[in-house]
């Protein structure tokens, strides 16, 4: 029991210290709350310090990330929207601003071994406060689960990362709500941080995009040499970011690179405390890096657990009804590639051996030796399981193929590319485990420790390795990132040409170069994918034979990857009504990689013409090609009778969508200019409504069958009686008066109805669902009931 007067203290403090942050706007006052907070925490006890966590620290977490309502935690209204960050965040402010020491003081407040971060395990290991995480700000497939009874009951057992976490709301009775201990209920805020802000940076790139449309920089853009300003945004160094500073120090201290089975207690200085026999060290790991995975790749996923679990407890949900095919967050590139290539690391070591890890006693950490120095582990597994699998990949192998996936596919025409190159670079890095070490982290590692040093002018850099036999395992056990995903991009790649070709060609040019770089490596991706297409069960050569037991396991990974993901309706698609349920790389039909290949650079020298260095890489691209299909130039593509057709429809495809006087004879064909995917200027409801009216009038008109000019059209008409009409009468007056505006009409609609079948023009209404017609239309009944209103009260 803890005496009065320290009790009364620790709440009065607390309370002060909260109304301090929340009047901490400026460097200089963030600086003195930082450090007011951390001689708070030093100066009590875990149980002192038990108000601190229940009234200041929720404000804290509002002050750093830029959610400036604090009386949004605990959560908000259910009709509330959530919060967007706003740009007096302390981490957006020592991000932007000049002041070295400012962000130096963030850091240190929020660091891993930092007191605060000490204060929280203590806190947590007496289980004295717990947290309710807003649901409005969980993932999307989280929060339409907690959203129903039944599928509220059912979470933790299909997905373990949310066991023990889901309580029945005491207030609203049978309602699910998110439970947490404080390190938790930290890490899903600062998780959740980037998601948020992609959001609003999206609506604000939609805002400036309109208002923008035809300003000179948008026009010099397309032009060949104005276009710089995209690469260098692409190459640009995140290290002076304090998020990604401290994602990184979360990672390397939370996060161990090799096998977690061993519990040996001194392994690397990445790990920079013991690891202990409780096997808390492995609960957080497992949950820091789940919870990256569910924010960042999965999120808004129609798709977010593996088939294979959803079949086993017998359950279906309706996640893509209610998510639709939206691409993932825009933004996070940047943190997801550092995420992804720390994960990555435990490839690395898997191969290099643990014995090749020195230690000097510092947080900074160095790699000797080469592949050769140790004997790989066989890692492959689809059962995610890091005391067994000694790799952190496999973790991430399906939620990270359908994030890219669903960037190349769903990313609409007519946006930035700047996000999906991310993704790319991403997806690029994932594919080159072998050219990962730990120098390329050196930058970072020497800013987290505040050292000065040049790092990139050391002499212990580690050479850049290539692809080499003993990555085989992580190959096959990632073959669709070298072989479908492939394909995928190549149809984003014509969707996106016109964009900016110079761009696009040279990301396409990267992934041929990745695949080509190493004639084993093209020889592995060439026999596993004639074993899959083979229809016998094994070869003569054992090479052959040991290849083809991997085979089953790569049909399945095809069927739970890509799960739901038919590209028919994502437009611009090359595939249409033929979703990728086969490896067609190595194809020889005409949805295969070699034509739309060649198809592809036929349509990029066409975009670059009188670009002499834009040709240079598109020659480049050919030779790649020509390697990888074992051609020694590449073909032009015959066109015969029977395949003008086809091609015509391929050239149409990968046309940029415009909404004109594009004509289809059948409203069902991808890319009608009627059924284009719902644009943000448009309400979606009304134009679904208006696309099926206007579907069912063409159809009951004929405006889908074309006019027959052959037939001789004849005019049908009516004998009158011989017996004179009295028109003496009102009535036979009125009734001979309608029937001539009806025939005069009828006429009309009959001419007019012809004309467009002659013309090949059909019925449009889904101009309607312009949110410009209906804010005026909206603004016109408004005016008149307010004028009739104010009429009434005269």
């Amino acid at each position: 029991m803890l005496p009065r007067s320290y009790a009364v203290n620790s709440l009065s403090r607390s309370q002060e210290l909260a109304s301090a942050i929340i009047a901490s706007t400026a460097p200089s006052q963030i600086s003195a709350t930082c450090a007011s907070i951390d001689s708070f925490l030093q100066s009590h006890t875990p149980d002192q310090s038990r108000h601190f966590f229940s009234i200041t620290f929720p404000t804290l977490i509002c002050k750093l990330f830029g959610f400036d309502d604090v009386t949004s935690l605990p959560p908000p209204p259910p009709s509330q929207k959530p919060q967007l960050p706003q740009s007096n965040g302390w981490i957006e402010l020592a991000s932007q601003s000049n002041h070295a020491d400012l962000s130096s003081k963030v850091f240190s407040l929020l660091s891993p071994n930092g007191t605060l971060m000490n204060s929280i395990s203590a806190v947590d290991r007496l289980s004295l406060v717990k947290y309710v995480f807003p649901v409005e700000r969980l993932p999307e497939w989280v929060r339409f689960m907690l959203s129903n009874e039944k599928y509220c009951r059912v979470i933790s057992d299909l997905c373990p990362f949310f066991k023990g976490k889901v309580k029945e709301d005491s207030v609203q009775g049978s309602l699910c709500q998110i439970q947490l201990n404080v390190f938790e209920y930290y890490l899903f805020w600062f998780a959740y941080y980037p998601v948020c802000k992609g959001n609003g940076e999206n609506l604000d790139l939609n805002s400036v995009k309109r208002s923008r449309k035809f300003r000179l920089e948008n026009w010099t853009r397309s032009i060949p040499g104005f276009s710089g300003s995209i690469k260098r945004e692409m190459e640009q160094k995140f290290e002076g970011n304090l998020y990604v500073q401290l994602l990184f120090a979360y990672l390397r201290a939370f996060v161990p690179i090799f096998d977690l089975g061993a519990h040996q207690p001194y392994r690397s200085s990445i790990l920079n405390h013991t690891l202990n026999c409780d096997g808390s060290v492995i609960f957080r790991a497992e949950f820091l890096v789940k919870v990256f995975v569910q924010y960042w790749l999965v999120d808004n996923d129609f798709s977010p657990l593996p088939v294979n679990v959803c079949k086993s407890f017998g359950v279906s949900f309706p996640f893509r009804s209610v998510l639709g095919e939206s691409p993932p967050t825009s933004g996070l590139g940047e943190v997801v590639k550092l995420f992804v290539k720390y994960l990555n690391l435990s490839s690395v070591i898997t191969m290099d051996g643990f014995d090749n890890i020195e230690y000097n006693g510092s947080p900074s950490w160095r790699v000797s030796g080469g592949f050769d120095s140790g004997t790989p582990r066989d890692f492959v597994s689809l059962s995610p399981s890091v005391g067994s699998v000694g790799s952190w990949s496999t973790w991430i192998q399906r939620p990270l193929y359908r994030f890219i996936l669903r960037t190349f596919l769903f990313s609409p025409v007519g946006t930035s590319i700047k996000n999906t190159s991310q993704v790319f670079s991403v997806w690029v890095s994932y594919m080159e485990p072998w050219t990962i070490s730990l120098d390329d982290f050196a930058e970072l590692d020497a800013v987290v420790n505040g050292t000065s040093k040049d790092v990139r002018n050391q002499e212990t850099q580690t050479e850049i390795s290539g692809y080499s036999p003993l990555w085989q395992a992580f190959v096959l056990s990632n073959f669709l990132y070298y072989s479908s995903l492939v394909m995928h991009f190549v149809g984003f790649a014509h969707k996106f040409l016109h964009t900016d070709p110079e761009v696009i060609v040279q990301m396409v040019l990267k992934v041929i170069s990745l695949l080509t770089s190493s004639k084993e490596l093209v020889d592995l991706i060439k026999n596993v994918d004639s074993l899959f297409h083979s229809k016998q069960g094994g070869s003569s050569k054992s090479a052959l034979n040991d290849l083809y037991r991997f085979v089953p396991s790569i049909r399945e990974q095809l069927k739970d990857w890509e799960d739901g993901l038919c590209e028919s309706d994502a437009d611009g698609s090359f595939l249409h009504e033929n979703w990728n349920k086969d490896l067609k790389l190595f194809s020889d039909g005409e949805d295969g990689g070699q034509r739309l290949l060649q198809l592809f650079i036929l349509r990029a020298e066409a975009e670059l013409q009188g670009d002499d260095m834009a040709h240079a890489v598109i020659d480049s691209l050919k030779e790649k090609v020509s390697y990888l299909f074992g051609g020694s130039m590449v073909k032009p593509i015959p066109i015969s009778p029977e395949l003008g057709q086809t091609q015509h429809i391929r050239d149409e495809l990968f046309k940029p969508r415009r909404v004109g006087n594009q004509t289809s004879a059948n409203v069902t064909y991808r890319g009608d200019w009627m059924k284009r995917p719902i644009s943000d200027d448009e309400v979606t409801w009304l134009a679904k409504l208006l696309i099926w009216l206007s579907s069912w009038l063409n159809e009951s008109l004929g405006l889908n069958c074309p006019e027959d000019n052959d037939v001789d059209h004849k005019w049908s008409y009516v004998d009158l009686p011989g017996d004179a009409v009295n028109l003496s009468r009102p009535g036979e007056i009125v009734k001979t008066l309608v029937c001539l505006i009806g025939s005069w009409l009828l006429m009309m609609g009959t001419t007019t109805t012809r004309l467009m079948r002659k013309h090949g023009l059909r019925i449009n209404l889904r101009v309607l669902a312009s949110k410009k017609v209906v804010m005026v239309l909206l603004l016109f009944v408004v005016y008149n009931v307010v004028k009739k209103a104010f009429g009434l009260c005269r």
